[in-house]
Parts: C-alpha cells; structure tokens; sequence
C-alpha cells in the first residue's frame, strides 16, 4: 500500500511536470564588465525530458569555463517545480555592445529557443590580485545608492530622495548600522515612514541584486544654486565567500565588517519665473484649491462666527501663508487660528490648511466680507493661477442700531431739545452732617500690640534672609550651576513633553540643541555641518569631551530615528543632553 502510494506521487508530479509549458530562459551575471572581466551565463529549462541541449556559438566570446549541469525540482504547496540548468564561464573578446546568441533545446520533438542577451564590454578595469580577496567581494557585491526623484526643481517643489541597499546573492549580510545620517542644507525636509524593511528584487548596473529602502525623505528647495545632499554612511557585517569548500562541499564564509557610504548628490533648484507673477503670491507651489467659508451667516450681535480661508491639494502646503481676511469695523475679527491636516507621502505633501477667523458684530444691520485672492505656481504646467473667492454677507439681525451722524450740505449743527429721562438731572447737596466712624480705642488692641512688636521680629528675619542671600550671591559657582539647569530645562521642555513618542521627541531634542547654540553664539547651527559646529567650540574655548559629548547627542538624535527605542532610553538622552548644555553654559 505504501509502495502504491509513493508510486502515485511519483506519477502525479511527473505529469504536473510534463503539463508545463516549456521555456528556456538565458540569465548573465552582469550586464556590464569590462574587457578584461569574466560573466557567467545560465541557460534553464523548466520542463523534463529535454535533450540535445545546443549552446550559442558565443562569437566574441572565449568559453573560459563549462558547461556544467544541474537538476532541481520541488513540491511546495501543492505545487510543482523543475529546472535544468546549463551554465558557462565566458569572457569578451573586444569591447562594445555585444550579442549572446540563443540557445536550443529539443522537448517532445519540439526546439525550444532562448532569446539573445546583449550585454556592454567597457575598457578594462583593475582586478585584484587575488579575486578571491573578501572586501574586493565585498565591494563588487554590495552597494549604497541615493536616488533622487529629480535634479532640476523648482524652488518650493517637492522632490523625494531614497537610500537603497543593493546586495547580491552571492554574499549574505549579517548586521548594518548607520553610522552617519544625511544631511539636508537648503532644504525643508521629512521623513516619509517606510513600513518594515521588505526585501525586493531589482537591478543595479544591469544585474539582478536584493535590495531593502533604509530611508526615504521628502525635500523641498528652499533656495536656488547647487545644494549637494551629504552621503548616508553605514557599518555592515557581510559574510563573503572564500572559494573554499569544507568537508561536506559547503562553501566557507568569512564575516568581515567594512563602511559603505552613498554617493553625495547635488541638486540644482530653478528659481520661479518672474513673467506673469501675480503680485499676492507668497511662495505656494503645487496644484491647489481655494475657499473662503463662512460658519453662520445670520446671527444676533455679539453673537460668534467663524470665516474659514482654506487651501486644498498637493504641494508646499507648510511653507507659504494663506492671505487675509478683511471685515468691515462693525465686525470685529480676532486672530485666525492655523490649522493642517496634511500627510507626506514620495509623492508630495497632500491634504488641507486652513485659517480660522473668529467674528462678533457689535451692531444690526447687513455687511459685506469682500472677496479674498489666492495665488499658486503649478511646477508640472510652469503657469501661474489665481484663484478668488466669492463675496460674503453677514446679516445681523438683532442688536442695537449703528448711529451715523448726518450733517446738512453747509455742515452746521443743528439744535435739538434737551428732553429730560429718569433722574439725568438730579438735587445737589449743600450741607454735610459727620458722625463717628466708631467708639472703640485703638490704643491697647490687638492691632496696636501687632504693629508694635512687628518691627522687633521683622528685623532678625531680615538679617537672616540677607545673609543667605549675599551667602547665595557670593557662590559664583552654585549660581552659575542653577542658572544652566534653568536654561537647560527650558530649551528642553518641548522634548520633554514629547516622551514615548519618538519621531517628535528627537526632532525636539535636536532643535533644543541647536537653538541653545543659536542663543548663546548668535548663528545658525541648524544649516551647518557637525564638523562646523566642533570648529565653532573648540573656537570658543570649550574642551573636547564636551564638545564631543555636544556632537554625540545630535548623532545619537539622528540615528535614533532609524532604531527601536523605549521611553527609558529617551529619558536617559534627555539627561544627557541636560548634562552637555549644562557643562556648555558653564564654559561659554
């Protein structure tokens, strides 16, 4: 019974196998190499019973190696699986843009064909002495790019960058940790959440690699002229292989650990044409739309309504200001209040923001809110658009009357008679009677004996009190530490506020940082390198384990973004920074 079964599944895969369509597949190592460099090139079946497999004649190549010849086939999930494989080690002959021919096989009395592969042989490139060498490995099988999505915007434009790790499947890597985050002068910027690190298959310089997204980032130029974005730097852990097989034939790995680092890339921001600029425009970029609401429209005086200005789309929602309500005087209009719903995505940043005008009329009556322009440049159109608002009315329908002084055409007053109502008018006294405040003698109360003694007791308590303070003012040392805890504590309220919650509490940490500095030397550390700011320290007297200390805390805020990290660890980084601005303020 057994027997039988294993004898059907034999059978059963056989056939799954057999109902395959037929197809061989051509597969090279690298697109590119150079004259000197070797690929390797795998022609797959994926169907049994093939025979007389015919290789390409490989004009302007020279067969270095093969062919050798593997079979696999496998069950998962119900379904079947088969390859046969034919692989060959070739090198050029010449440089150019070359073809591999296709190669045949016979199945069921049918030539199965491969398609042609071209691939590009350049000048010939440096090998290592011994290619077996684990960072030559290294270097050829993995890679760290930044892609931006466009060079040449617009200022105001948003364009994303993205941080990919290619890896190829001849290496395997065990550990990475970003050792340097990038750097983003002359842009605004944000993070754009990546959801786990899935592994994708993809190509880098032609060749098939795994790759994961470490980091995406939206950026939008502030400024025009060549604004380079710093490289992302990182330590990984790669087991490379070292041509060697132990006893059992499996290949022998070594781990080496080597920093990799993306190329620094340069944009180019174009500035916004002058021709055809509206005169209101204040900096939106993107494709928007445009309103101007109004709550309630009929109400009592002194009752409350509100005036929405609000503009809908996707561009530089955060980085331009939405234009002014202007009311009659009768209204009175308070502050707007800015509010945003947005979300930021590759594609840009989406969603709403608005201003809320809060009104109260004073009188009745009817009155008119004009019209409200706004103005936007479209980067994909390269046009400018205005858009207007309708005009609104507010009628008042309860409320005391507007007085409105009217005057003949020669503008002379004109007398009117003086009518009397209530007591307007009323009698003046012309004599005065005095009485007692009261009958009780201030001389031997309480209140006498109080003031009395006061003074005995009060001037002991200030005696006391003035030695603890000139005590207090004489340690120069113990005011200088206070007076640095108070600062610290107040440039770090924001993080403080914002523990558990990580994105907002580094970002808030960073900046504490950078506007104490601000504060206390007068620049703009937020825009320079961290490289800079040590300059400026030690320009300033400051010893190096602070400022080392200083410059650890903004590295520590940048890569904690990219890491788990429990609120215990953000209340001990708060400390830390405490500490550096306290010991900073000492010593600046």
């Amino acid at each position: 019974m057994l027997r039988f079964r294993i004898l059907f599944f034999m059978m059963l895969f056989s056939l799954v196998a057999l109902a395959q369509e037929a197809k061989l597949t051509a597969k090279v190592s690298k697109n590119k190499l150079g004259v000197n460099q070797r690929l390797r090139i795998e022609f797959s079946i994926n169907k049994q019973g093939g025979d007389h497999f015919t290789p390409p004649s490989f004009a302007n190549f020279k067969v270095v190696g093969g062919p050798s010849q593997s079979v696999s086939q496998s069950w998962i999930n119900g379904k079947v699986s088969f390859s046969q494989s034919y692989t060959y080690i070739i090198q050029p002959k010449r440089k150019g843009e070359l073809t591999i021919g296709a190669a045949t096989i016979e199945i069921g009395g049918k030539t199965i064909k491969s398609d042609p592969i071209k691939v590009i042989v350049l000048d010939a490139v440096e090998l290592p002495k011994n290619p077996n060498d684990p960072d030559y490995i290294a270097q050829q099988n993995i890679h760290l790019v930044a892609e931006v999505s466009k060079s040449r915007p617009y200022v105001g434009e948003g364009i994303y960058v993205e941080y990919r790790l290619y890896v190829s499947e001849n290496i395997s890597v065990y550990d990475t940790n970003v050792t340097e985050a990038p750097q983003y002068n002359g842009f605004w910027n944000q993070d754009i959440k990546i959801n786990g690190f899935p592994v994708k298959m993809g190509k880098y310089n032609g060749e098939d690699y795994r790759y994961i997204v470490l980091q995406k980032a939206l950026l939008i130029p502030t400024k025009t002229g060549k604004l380079e974005i710093d490289p992302m730097k990182m330590d990984i852990v790669i087991g490379v292989p070292t041509g060697r097989a132990d006893f059992f034939g499996n290949v022998i790995t070594r781990n080496i650990r080597r920093e990799f680092a993306s190329p620094k890339k340069v944009i180019r921001p174009k500035s916004l044409p002058l021709e055809n600029k509206p005169e209101n425009f204040t900096g939106a970029v993107g494709d928007f739309n445009f309103a101007v609401t109004l709550s309630k429209d009929i109400l009592k005086a002194n009752e409350s309504s509100q005036i929405k200005v609000g503009v809908t789309g996707k561009g530089n929602l955060k980085l331009f200001e939405l234009p002014e309500v202007t009311t009659p005087a009768e209204l009175e209009k308070y502050q707007p209040e800015r509010k945003e719903k947005v979300s930021v995505s590759s594609s840009g940043i989406s969603g709403t923001v608005s201003d809320l005008y809060t009104v109260v009329p004073q009188y009745k009556g009817k009155y008119k809110i004009p019209n409200v322009t706004f103005s936007y440049f479209n980067p994909k159109e390269e046009k400018y658009y205005t858009l207007s608002s309708e005009d609104l009315y507010v009628d008042v329908i309860e409320g005391k009357n507007l007085i409105t002084n009217t005057s003949k055409a020669d503008n002379s007053l004109q007398k009117q008679t003086v009518k009397l109502t209530g007591k307007n008018f009323r009698y003046i006294q012309t004599k005065t009677v005095f009485k007692p405040i009261n009958n009780e003698d201030f001389f031997k109360s309480n209140g006498y004996y109080l003031l009395l003694f006061l003074p005995l007791i009060a001037i002991p308590v200030g005696i006391f009190i003035a030695k603890q303070n000139k005590a207090r003012s004489n340690d120069v040392v113990g005011n200088r530490l206070r007076k640095a805890e108070k600062l610290a504590k107040k440039y770090l309220s924001e993080a403080k506020k914002q523990l558990g919650n990580k994105e907002a509490f580094y970002e808030a940490l960073e900046r504490a940082l950078h506007n104490y500095l601000k504060a206390k030397l007068g620049i703009e550390t937020a825009d320079i390198s961290k490289e800079k700011i040590t300059q400026i320290l030690q320009d300033k007297n400051v010893d190096n384990a602070t400022n080392k200390q200083f410059i650890d805390v903004l590295k520590s805020s940048d890569f904690a973004r990219y890491t788990p990290i429990t609120s215990t660890e953000m209340e001990a980084e708060l400390e830390r920074a405490k500490e550096v601005i306290i010991q900073l303020d000492k010593q600046l």
